[in-house]
């Protein structure tokens, strides 16, 4: 609930601050550079389970899952093709692990571990305000989730006789709400939500390399960040 008051407040600024003042902005060919600090606030449930020689008897126990959240720095880069449309990319590195909360037996026992994600993202942005001014904005765009380290973890090893784990690169949907407000002509502060619609597969493998679950996860995280902007 408070993930999602925190981006419909986002967006209620962005359309009451372009009501306020005439739709103007950046010229084209500036670049925004921000410092952000970034709380990711991800899902992790099963979505569902694709397969495996022990498919059948996890699905019975009805498993589940959840991630942890991570707090990270971020920093994100902006170019205006025009006054009023841009396209941003970010840059950070997350961890993650991924814990079972059903059945009791299995509750909190860790399935994955040091999960670290690199979220290629490129969202295309509209913003309302005036030139100089309050800055809201609405974006969408793609992103590309990449595991570049996962382990098992104690409680796979425990369960399953899993000795490997791995996650699958995956593409998705950002969607994104914000607002900048300018600090001085060159800096900025700025606020932003991101809710992600990303859904890996997590393979669990034994010593021989036989594939004894494959899961499909609802990652999904929300992603939001405060910090400053430069403007050139």
């Amino acid at each position: 609930m408070k993930k999602t008051a925190y981006l419909g407040a986002a967006a209620i600024a962005a359309f009451a601050a372009a009501l306020a003042t005439p739709a103007a902005a950046q010229d084209a060919g500036t670049i925004e550079v921000k410092v952000l600090g970034t709380a990711v606030l991800p899902n992790g449930e099963i979505d569902s389970i694709e397969g495996g020689t022990l498919a059948t008897t996890v699905d019975g126990l009805g498993v589940q899952t959840e991630a942890n959240d991570n707090f990270v720095p971020t920093v994100a880069v902006e170019y205006f093709f025009s006054p009023n449309i841009s396209v941003e990319t970010i840059c950070c590195v997350t961890a993650h692990h991924v814990d079972a909360t059903a059945p009791a037996a299995l509750a909190g026992g860790n399935l994955v571990d040091k999960i670290h994600i690199i979220p290629a993202t490129f969202t295309l942005k509209y913003h309302l305000g005036a030139a100089g001014g309050i800055r809201p904005y609405v974006g969408a765009g793609p992103t590309y989730f990449l595991f570049i380290k996962d382990e098992v973890g104690a409680g796979a090893i425990s369960a399953l006789g899993a000795t490997d784990a791995n996650l699958d690169d995956t593409f998705g949907l950002a969607l994104q709400a914000g607002i900048d407000v300018p600090l001085t002509e060159s800096f900025l502060l700025s606020l932003d939500a991101k809710r992600y619609f990303v859904k890996p597969n997590a393979h669990f493998y034994d010593a021989s390399g036989t594939e004894l679950l494959q899961t499909q996860h609802k990652l999904d995280p929300w992603v939001l960040s405060a910090g400053v902007g430069f403007r050139f």
